[in-house]
C-alpha cells in the first residue's frame, strides 16, 4: 500500500505560478496529476515513469513541468503562465507497476486527496 499526499495548491492570478507536490510513502513506477473542475469530468494532467518519459495534456503542454525526485518519493508539477481553466482540485496517482497510457486514470491503485487551485482572471 502506497500513500500519497499532495501539497502546494493555492490561489494565484492568471500569469502566476505554481509548483504541486506529492510525497509517496514507498515505491512507484508510473505516476501521474489529474485535475478536476467543478462540473466537469476527472482529466489527466501530466505523467512520468520511472524512466523519466513524460506525457502531458495538450492544454499545458508548454506550461506545465512534471519530474519526480526518485529518491526522496516526491512527484512535482511546476505550473507556469496558469489560466483561470487551469482552476480545479489536483490529484496525484500512482502505481507500482509501468501502466500506458500514463494519463489514463482508471486502474491506478494509489491516489491523494487533493489539493486546490485556483486562478483568478
Amino acid at each position: 500500500q502506497v500513500q500519497l499526499v499532495e501539497s502546494g495548491g493555492g490561489s494565484v492570478q492568471a500569469g502566476g505560478s505554481l509548483r504541486l507536490s506529492c510525497v509517496a510513502s514507498g515505491y512507484t513506477y508510473s505516476s501521474a496529476w489529474f485535475r478536476q473542475a467543478p462540473g466537469k469530468e476527472r482529466e489527466g494532467v501530466a505523467g512520468i515513469d520511472a524512466d523519466g518519459a513524460t506525457t502531458y495534456a495538450d492544454s499545458v503542454k508548454g506550461r506545465f513541468t512534471i519530474s519526480k525526485d526518485n529518491a526522496k518519493k516526491i512527484l512535482y508539477l511546476q505550473m507556469n503562465n496558469l489560466k483561470p481553466e487551469d482552476s480545479g482540485m489536483y490529484y496525484c496517482a500512482a502505481d507500482t507497476r509501468a501502466r500506458y497510457p500514463l494519463l489514463r486514470e482508471y486502474g491506478y491503485p494509489y491516489r491523494g486527496q487533493g489539493t486546490q487551485v485556483t486562478v483568478s482572471s
